[in-house]
């Protein structure tokens, strides 16, 4: 809309002005503008107006019945009516009478509103528009007010994220209805750049912004996230280009793939178990499909430890529901040493267990997930090594329990309900966001135990600076029922508790707590500060060798660390103080 002066009967145009659409039939001859200037004004009158009262319009003008008559004067009036915003053309008329200057200011109104109609929204609902539009119906349109409502309605989208919105497309029909097109900003395609070994399907999978759907910066910044996350890329990156349909983009996604299949061969010699080979291959992006597959085998050494293996196989989408699935299967032969509460000896031994699991998955949302896990797992007591013979040495002061081998070791099959949520920025490195897992295993399906285990963990980081991390873990567990000894809680070691044996404590209760400052150090390499909290207790001491498990009692710990990535993996190595001095931990796998 644009406002003209028309300048008739004794009037001249005003400079840098468009003529009137419509100009009133001059009553006399025309005289020249200096006649006017230094005249007073006689009359200031509205014509045209219908709908809006003259004495409204009148009100906000600045030109008085006694004023000296100037062109700039009659300029800033027809400004200050057509920003009333229910005009859509303004001019000026002039006559010299014998009292002065009769100034006529002819106004064209808007139509009268009488209905709105939105369309091309998805993301935004009609409601929530009209919401914002605050003209009403069964008034003079008011185009300045109108503008200002379309205006808050492309806020409001950028605000929930959507930064291509336009409310461009407006037409006010000669009915009164006027029809608003917004223009979201589809993303008109999503190419990928940069895969060599991934396939474009496994990035484009984890997006949240999808082809053919508004583009929106939140569902952008979280989908980098989740793709980081993968661990496939050392980079992603995305661009908007412009698309052929009008406010359309294309989403050009490039990223920088890394290595994700490892492969790794070693072997050792002891007295004990003799010349022992370990082969280990694994790829988390197994034939660039985005599966986790892992193989171990050992092989050579004791007839009790050879032929060692495991397999392991997840596919984290089977369907377009994103439903996942993963098993393992497992046949190991470990040593194991048992600890008092004061972390001497009690015994050492070979423990076998074999079996199987598998787990469903769905998300709910991109943050929150639930999972079904189908465990059937053997735990035996296979070989004694030293100390205490937890099968020969039943009279001991006080002493063992004598049914506490065929009592604890056997057959477990059970099934684990859980629930996870995790809005964490990087999966293998975080510094926000939180993590929360709550879980619910039931044995007793068959099998040798029946026993409920309820588990709750929950994780925080905090950003401190640029570079530096705080991280808080809290972790509870509590059991009830005949639980196999292999599968009671734990605590002490690398991942709980530093500064104490590794799984020192053990029972059917658990608490520990853990908190991390984290600093870089060099590229690769950062450093910790930590102090853990916590114990693993049993309510039923009688059921075990006697110091195996004890009553509960809060154990500290703390130290430092450093973090290594190399390419076989992270890799820690932290020192920790607890009650019974100081104590290296070492271990793969990145922090918590």
């Amino acid at each position: 809309m644009v406002f003209a002066v028309s300048w008739v009967a004794y009037a001249a145009p005003l400079p840098d002005t468009k003529p009137a659409t419509t100009q009133a039939i001059p009553q006399t001859p025309p005289v020249s503008p200096q006649a006017l200037i230094g005249k007073k004004v006689a009359f200031v009158e509205i014509a045209g107006a219908v709908n809006v009262k003259p004495d409204t319009i009148l009100a906000v003008t600045h030109l008085k019945p006694g004023d000296e008559w100037t062109a700039e004067k009659v300029r800033q009036d027809i400004r200050l009516i057509y920003e009333m915003g229910t005009f859509s053309d303004v001019t000026a008329d002039f006559t010299l009478i014998p009292e002065g200057v009769k100034v006529i200011y002819n106004v064209k109104e808007n139509p009268v509103l009488k209905g709105i109609i939105i369309q091309g929204n998805k993301k935004v609902s009609k409601e929530k528009i009209l919401s914002l539009i605050t003209v009403k119906t069964g008034e003079v349109l008011n185009g300045q007010k109108f503008s200002t409502n379309l205006r808050a309605v492309e806020e409001y989208y950028k605000a929930q994220g959507y930064i291509l919105a336009k409310a461009q497309d407006v037409n006010f029909g000669p009915d009164g209805i006027l029809t608003v097109g917004i223009n979201e900003g589809l993303v008109e395609d999503i190419v990928v750049k940069g895969n060599i070994k991934t396939k474009s399907f496994v990035v484009t999978r984890e997006m949240r912004t999808k082809k053919g759907e508004p583009f929106n910066t939140k569902d952008a910044r979280r989908s980098m996230q989740k793709l980081y996350n993968l661990g496939f890329f050392e980079d992603v990156n995305l661009k908007l280009i412009p698309g052929k349909l009008p406010g359309a983009v294309v989403l050009e996604v490039s990223v920088v793939e890394q290595k994700t299949g490892t492969f790794s061969i070693g072997g050792g010699y002891s007295d004990s178990d003799g010349l022992v080979g370990i082969i280990s291959v694994g790829d988390k992006n197994f034939r660039g499909r985005g599966d986790n597959v892992n193989v171990r085998w050992e092989f050579g050494g004791r007839t009790s430890t050879a032929g060692n293996y495991s397999l392991t196989f997840q596919r984290p989408w089977l369907d377009s529901k994103q439903t996942s699935f993963g098993f393992t299967i497992y046949n190991m032969t470990s040593q194991f040493t048992d600890y008092d509460t004061n972390g001497n000896d009690i015994s050492t031994y070979d423990r076998r267990y074999y079996g199987f699991d598998f787990t469903l998955g769905r998300p709910v949302n991109d943050y929150l997930s639930h999972l079904i896990t189908f465990k059937n797992r053997t735990d035996l007591y296979n070989q004694y090594v030293s100390g205490i013979n937890y099968e020969t040495d039943t009279s001991t002061n006080p002493p063992y329990a004598p049914n506490f081998v065929p009592d604890n070791f056997g057959l477990t099959r059970s099934i684990t309900l859980s629930r996870v949520f995790d809005s964490r920025d990087n999966t293998s490195n975080p510094s926000s966001g939180t993590r929360y897992l709550l879980s619910y295993e039931m044995a007793g399906l068959g099998g040798d135990f029946n026993f409920n285990k309820i588990n709750a963990e929950m994780r925080h980081y905090w950003a401190v600076g640029k570079t530096q991390t705080v991280a808080f873990r809290i972790n509870a567990g509590y059991g009830t029922g005949h639980i196999a000894y292999a599968q009671l809680y734990t605590t002490g070691g690398i991942d709980s508790l530093r500064g104490y044996r590794d799984d020192q404590f053990k029972g059917n209760r658990m608490f520990s707590s853990s908190m991390e400052y984290r600093f870089p150090i060099a590229k690769k390499v950062s450093g910790v500060l930590f102090t853990d909290i916590g114990d693993a207790w049993s309510t039923d001491v009688n059921s075990y060798p006697p110091g195996l498990v004890s009553d509960f009692g809060i154990k500290v710990g703390y130290g430092f660390g450093i973090s290594l990535v190399t390419p076989f993996g992270p890799v820690r190595l932290d020192y920790g103080f607890g009650s019974q001095g100081g104590r290296l931990h070492f271990g793969f796998g990145g922090k918590f």
